[in-house]
């Protein structure tokens, strides 16, 4: 039986994927200045360099779950034309985006009782949860059925590593993450923070370090401990508008490690709107996430 795996904007995946998979992106909402954007439209470019420089700028970024009802639309669409549905969602622990969506799917398959509706949660975003949509649409291709990508995605998704930075604390406090006092004081000492993802879809801050350089080293540390055969990964990273700093950390990983495989894509502004510009994250599989 034909199958569609459905994403969301969260997963920062490039356009070249979505396209060579036949992938469905559920796009998020954001709102500059009370202005209202989607933060992926298939076919167009956004310019998210000038998003980033909005934000330094200091232009107010919200953000707000998916237009339920263009989902609906879209889900309908496919099932209309007889395929039936694979939604890989954004980490709950960050986003109302993934229980809003799996509602809407149970609704519809008492509409559609001949259709397959499955939603699994990723427990990931940004790069992780675009990694392991990959991975999942790389088993499809295989030849897998629904069922057997979905099992495959609960099995692997506690060993998508995800090891970020960020260069400027304040937006971490903005979004809830950091109190103010750790963040002016991280702010006065140059300090960064080195967070992941954990099998909750959560946010957790694993250590501090000063300067730039010692977090993107901190990064590379993290992945040579847990990473499965990592020369033979194609290893995902994603940034705040800090290319500079992608190179770098591209470079420390392939000289230690031998990848020489990357997928590089901005933060979308969902995302980068708490975590700010000079976001670093970066994604592989490991034995633990």
């Amino acid at each position: 039986m034909a199958y569609r795996i459905v994403t969301d904007s969260a997963s920062n995946l490039v356009e070249e994927m979505i396209d060579e998979f036949g992938l469905e992106v559920l796009p998020l909402t954001f709102m500059v200045d009370g202005m209202e954007h989607r933060s992926y439209l298939k076919g167009a470019k956004t310019d998210l360099k000038q998003f980033y420089t909005m934000m330094r700028e200091g232009k107010v970024i919200t953000t707000s779950l998916p237009n339920m009802q263009e989902t609906e639309d879209t889900l309908r669409a496919i099932l209309e034309q007889g395929d039936d549905v694979l939604y890989l969602g954004f980490s709950s622990a960050l986003s109302g985006t993934y229980q809003a969506t799996a509602l809407l799917m149970e609704q519809l398959s008492g509409e559609y009782p001949e259709r397959t509706l499955r939603a699994e949660e990723t427990f990931a975003a940004s790069g992780g949860q675009g990694m392991l949509v990959y991975l999942a649409c790389k088993k499809a291709q295989e030849g897998a059925t629904l069922d057997e990508v979905g099992d495959f995605v609960v099995q692997m998704r506690d060993h998508l590593c995800h090891w970020f930075t960020v260069d400027d604390l304040m937006f971490l406090f903005r979004g809830g993450r950091v109190s103010r006092t750790s963040a002016w004081a991280g702010t006065m000492l140059n300090i960064k923070p080195v967070l992941h993802v954990d099998n909750k879809g959560a946010l957790i801050p694993m250590g501090k370090v000063r300067g730039r350089k010692k977090s993107i080293k901190a990064l590379v540390d993290h992945m040579e401990k847990t990473a499965i055969d990592p020369a033979s990964q194609t290893v995902f990273i994603t940034h705040g508008d800090c290319i500079e700093d992608v190179e770098l950390l591209k470079l420390e990983i392939t000289e230690r490690l031998g990848v020489t495989d990357f997928v590089v894509n901005y933060v979308d502004p969902v995302i980068g709107a708490h975590s700010g510009p000079g976001t670093l994250a970066l994604f592989f599989v490991g034995t633990e996430k």
